[in-house]
């Protein structure tokens, strides 16, 4: 048993900063092949993944970043079908894209099997959707099935992968996303966790310039909260084959036939707005292209 007093404090380093949660116990840690992978209860956010030393996902929060990952690209598609998860091991991505009853398949492609057994074991809310027969899991290296996937075979890519260092390194490069284009449809839409916009905004704006160069003829970052994650802030970047990324299948949100804790077509529109210090970011990203 842990110290009562004992924290799990993830720094920040270059910005001086820290984000800390109380915890009662540590529940599992193991190496896995790929990345450390720890456990802990917490006081007030539930169960808590950490992997590598960073912050996953808690029990209390992390229903932002599953719904806004899988609602707000599902409903700018205009009839998503055809789906891949990169990453994703803890299932909770999946089970939000399969509350679409117009998804007919999604497959989500985690190197480490770990994850998902972990999740299966210590957050079992987020793999209800792991026998839904629309669904497949694939422990192997996504950077690989996505270069072998069959060309227009897929509407929707969604990347939820940590940040990009380690296994996930892979996944933020122009030559990937060429590999995704390719294997987007018509209307075919990717989009990408894209860190904090303001501890990371060069990742950010380097995202824009990598999709852009991989062919992708639009880009468009959208913004959440997410207490747990570096800063508090977060965001995911959209990249579309030939679409605009800022208008979507209004009614459709507000017609939902499944429930959301925080996802809604008010919540899609507000988060499509870019604050300034980004616009002049993506501005600048663009006049020197």
């Amino acid at each position: 048993m842990l110290d009562p007093h004992a924290w799990f404090t993830e720094i920040a380093d270059p910005d001086g900063a820290a984000f800390s949660l109380r915890i009662k116990e540590k529940l599992h840690d193991e190496q896995s092949p790929y990345q450390h992978i720890e456990i802990y209860a917490t006081e007030g956010f539930g169960n808590l993944m950490v992997i590598d030393g960073c912050t996953m996902l808690s029990t209390r929060d992390n229903f932002l970043y599953h719904e806004m990952m899988s609602h707000p690209a599902l409903f700018t598609h205009p009839d998503p079908k055809r789906v891949c998860i990169i990453g994703g091991g803890d299932c909770g991505t999946l089970r939000e894209v399969l509350k679409h009853p117009g998804v007919e398949q999604a497959v989500q492609i985690d190197i480490d099997e770990r994850v998902t057994r972990l999740a299966e074991r210590h957050f079992p809310e987020l793999v209800s959707a792991n026998t839904d027969p629309r669904a497949r899991l694939l422990f192997q290296d996504g950077v690989r099935w996505i270069q072998e996937a069959e060309p227009g075979s897929l509407d929707l890519i969604i990347v939820d992968s940590t940040d990009p260092i380690g296994p996930a390194v892979g996944l933020f490069t122009s030559d990937f996303y060429a590999h995704c284009r390719r294997a987007l449809g018509a209307a075919g839409i990717l989009v990408q966790q894209s860190e904090s916009p303001l501890y990371h905004l060069p990742i950010l704006t380097a995202m824009h310039a990598a999709m852009r160069t991989a062919g992708f003829a639009t880009t468009h970052t959208l913004f959440f909260p997410q207490p747990i994650y570096p800063s508090g802030w977060w965001s995911a970047t959209l990249a579309a084959t030939d679409q605009s990324l800022t208008s979507f299948r209004v009614e459709d949100a507000r017609g939902k036939p499944f429930e959301t804790q925080y996802y809604n077509a008010e919540i899609h529109a507000a988060a499509l707005a870019q604050p300034e210090f980004v616009r002049r970011a993506l501005e600048a990203l663009s006049a020197s292209s």
